[in-house]
């Protein structure tokens, strides 16, 4: 096999440009993988976690016919006394934080404008807060006591040259089907960086909500985030909520699982394509060194060279090309995944409303993993070999006689 691997090098080395496209048409395909993959991955757990952090939560509370979508305040579609409620859920040793909170839909009114937004009642204590206090870009958080003071969006903010300290008009929806309206002053401006989300959410107390609202002591949901995700089925299962539906973040989410299933066969299918293009550009180069070599062909065939020796000689050709452009794509694709993962790829407002189900951030952040790099470079290599196949046996089945009047 040593004189095989001899001759394959030999003959790589003798057309040095054809075999260096050949193997960057492989790198190519194998960083595009890698890129696309990691990208895929990246976007579909940023999403998710987006949707836990900021609609659903691990675990969630509600009535039987609450939808969130409806924002209904009906009584019967509330949950009445949740502080308690919430309080007897965070003596649960898995559960970083439970919350109650309030949805209500209304319309800001400032100037000559008005938006249809969601105005979410918050504890403002409440660790589920995180996302909100961390993305605070101006002014302050709001307090528990304050009756007057809202917490809008970036994206409202810049929309409507708002600033922390001015004031708006709220006309918010209200239990017994009429609306109340109230100005209100900005306490602070946030972002979650999730345009879609932050440009409709307006936030406010819990007390307040349910004072302007006229539901008091009643909440929309509780609002349930674990130390572990995993813990979610046990946590599930110790919740004893009688009238009341616990549902955790799998069913709260199952448009998001579909098209997260939808995204792993669209990736499937571009794989299929990129790996098409790479095997069509060996399968070319190869059967081009077919037909230039006929004559060696005869030459080795009437020296004693055996057929499925020459074809050990065109698929030892195909592997040594497949696994130099292998190298040279995770050469280039680790780095390049690596980068962007720290630095994403920012795509701004995408137009999702966050009432789709679909939380999508501003920027895409690659999620690379070991198994995506085996992978790609184990499918890219199976299929550089096997579009070898071909050429190979077309050299091997060449008669010498005739090779040998060729005049390639």
């Amino acid at each position: 096999m040593n004189y095989i691997l001899k001759m394959s090098l030999r003959n790589l080395a003798r057309n040095k440009r054809r075999s260096a496209l050949s193997a960057i048409a492989i790198a190519v395909g194998t960083a595009l993988l890698l890129m696309m993959s990691a990208t895929i991955r990246g976007e579909m757990r940023g999403s998710l976690e987006l949707n836990i952090n900021l609609r659903t939560g691990h675990l969630q509370i509600h009535a039987e016919d609450y939808k969130d979508e409806n924002m209904s305040l009906k009584r019967a579609d509330l949950i009445e006394a949740p502080t308690e409620i919430s309080s007897q859920i965070e003596g649960i040793a898995q559960v970083k934080a439970a919350s109650p909170r309030l949805n209500a839909s209304g319309i800001v009114a400032y100037k000559n404008e008005t938006i249809g937004v969601q105005i979410l009642g918050i504890d403002p204590l409440s660790a589920t807060n995180g996302p909100y206090i961390d993305g605070m870009v101006a002014g302050e958080f709001l307090t528990p006591d304050d009756r007057e003071g809202v917490l809008i969006g970036l994206p409202l903010s810049e929309s409507l040259n708002l600033n922390p300290g001015d004031s708006i008009d709220l006309i918010i929806n209200t239990s017994d089907g009429d609306t109340d309206e109230q100005r209100f002053t900005i306490r602070g401006v946030y972002t979650t960086d999730t345009p879609g989300y932050d440009k409709a959410t307006i936030f406010m107390p819990l007390e307040k909500a349910q004072t302007i609202t006229r539901t008091e002591n009643f909440a929309s949901m509780i609002y349930i985030l674990l130390y572990d995700m995993d813990d979610t089925a046990a946590v599930k299962e110790s919740i004893h909520a009688p009238g009341y539906i616990v549902e955790d973040w799998e069913e709260l989410n199952k448009l998001f699982l579909i098209v997260m299933q939808l995204s792993n066969a669209m990736m499937f299918f571009f794989n299929l394509m990129v790996l098409g293009v790479t095997s069509t550009v060996i399968l070319n180069t190869l059967l081009m060194a077919v037909y230039e070599r006929t004559r060696e062909m005869g030459i080795l065939g009437a020296l004693g060279m055996k057929g499925r020796q020459i074809r050990a000689l065109f698929l030892t050709e195909a592997t040594l090309l497949a696994i130099g452009g292998v190298i040279i794509g995770l050469a280039i694709g680790v780095p390049l995944v690596l980068y962007f993962a720290q630095q994403g790829f920012y795509f701004g407002d995408l137009g999702i409303s966050a009432s789709s189900g679909m939380m999508l951030g501003n920027s895409i952040y690659p999620y690379p993993t070991v198994g995506d790099a085996i992978s790609v470079s184990i499918a890219a290599l199976l299929i550089t070999i096997l579009s070898g196949y071909y050429p190979a046996s077309q050299a091997s089945k060449l008669e010498p006689v005739e090779a040998l009047h060729s005049n390639n």
